[in-house]
């Protein structure tokens, strides 16, 4: 089963584009439609909260479907975030249409899979009724992120219709390909290769690695090849147990596992530092050190293991993750290690939310291990800072 395209909505200074008002017909069970949203300063600025733009119609699965973005919430009690709905349009449906949707930025490769959408909740739609988001995501999150660039971002919004004879069986099963890797990963069934790794060991499979990494084809197979024997256990050093865990998870299974993360490092950085920003200000006055929370340290760690593995796609999904997740106590960390394995669009984050903060909570900053790591290994890094501040101010 694959998904379809369903025709795209461009939204550009507050309404729909004409040249995109036509609707796109496709029958088939599962769609997507893009929403590309141009001027998202302007837009957010000239629509106030509870009033949308809609996309243009487009069909999935026999069914005639639209999408309502929000830029100022759909309620006071969400102004502050972008609300995203799926409306069903269909005026004379009698019996709800059983779907699924998914919402999400069109570079979150992996909510785009068949096994995501899947295993999402099945909704009953009925004639104009809409479902969604209240708060999809904060702005200022948003604005902070790489999913907005150059003041335009992207919504892909999948639809999987069901119909009644799905249920007996006629559809081809969705892939299970990961859950079966996943089961030879934890079952370590014919695993012939051993690591340690900060003194646990991990078993996995020789030819599974090989495949999804070039590093791990030379150092399993090549010349220089290391553990030619089951006994043999391969040292991997400079490297946390549950960073490699997740990394031998990703080589399986092609989707970033659940993060590690206490119950206090649940939320976003930046919402749990908000109502914290006094007592942190009273820690950097006298002198003490401020640490990143634990899952941004994690994806630190598993951001350094994608490069030194060439994982490209773990790359790219942990620099997105830890741009989502820029706080006053994490930034310069990030900053330090975004320069360090060049990722550009997650060094330019950081710099723009840096240059967002108040004295207080530059204090904040500077009063962490990673501002000192910074200024020391990557100084120059400071006069990027300074240059765009200056041009700011002009």
């Amino acid at each position: 089963m694959s998904s379809t395209f369903a025709g795209v909505s461009v939204l550009a200074g507050g309404e729909l584009c004409p040249s995109t008002e036509s609707s796109v017909v496709t029958s088939t069970d599962w769609g997507y439609h893009l929403l590309v949203v141009q001027d998202y300063s302007r837009t957010k600025q000239a629509t106030p909260t509870g009033e949308w733009i809609s996309s243009r119609p487009f069909m999935v699965g026999g069914h005639e479907w639209s999408i309502d973005y929000y830029p100022n919430g759909y309620t006071k009690s969400c102004a502050d975030f972008i609300s995203l709905f799926v409306n069903l349009l269909d005026e004379d449906a009698e019996e709800p249409v059983k779907a699924k949707f998914n919402v999400s930025f069109i570079d979150e490769a992996e909510k785009h899979k068949p096994m995501y959408i899947s295993e999402t909740e099945t909704f009953d739609f009925r004639s104009e009724s809409m479902l969604g988001y209240n708060m999809f995501m904060e702005k200022d999150v948003l604005e902070q992120s790489s999913h907005l660039m150059n003041d335009c971002f992207t919504i892909r919004c999948d639809i999987m219709v069901f119909s009644s004879k799905d249920a007996g069986g006629d559809k081809v099963p969705l892939p299970e390909i990961d859950q079966h890797l996943n089961n030879l990963l934890q079952t370590k069934v014919g695993a012939d290769v051993t690591f340690e790794v900060s003194g646990e060991m991990f078993a996995a499979h020789r030819c599974v690695l090989a495949a999804r990494s070039k590093v791990f084809m030379a150092q399993l197979f090549g010349p220089m090849k290391e553990g030619t024997t089951t006994s043999c256990v391969i040292q991997i050093k400079d490297m946390e147990a549950k960073v490699f865990r997740a990394l031998l998870s990703f080589i399986y299974t092609d989707s970033l596992p659940k993060m590690e993360e206490d119950e206090t490092d649940a939320v976003e950085e930046g919402e749990e530092e908000e109502g914290t920003e006094d007592e942190m200000s009273e820690v950097a006055e006298q002198g003490q050190r401020t640490k990143p929370p634990e899952t941004v340290q994690w994806l630190q760690g598993l951001l350094v293991a994608a490069d030194r593995y060439d994982l490209q796609r773990l790359r790219f999904i942990c620099e997105r993750q830890l741009s989502l997740r820029i706080g006053v106590s994490s930034v310069a960390s990030t900053l330090a290690l975004a320069e360090q394995h060049h990722c550009r669009p997650l060094k330019a984050a950081c710099l723009k939310f840096i240059q967002a903060q108040s004295p207080s909570c530059l204090q904040i900053v500077m009063a962490t291990d990673g501002w000192e790591h910074l200024i020391t290994t990557y100084p120059f890094v400071l006069n990027e800072l300074f240059a765009m501040v200056a041009l700011n101010q002009k």
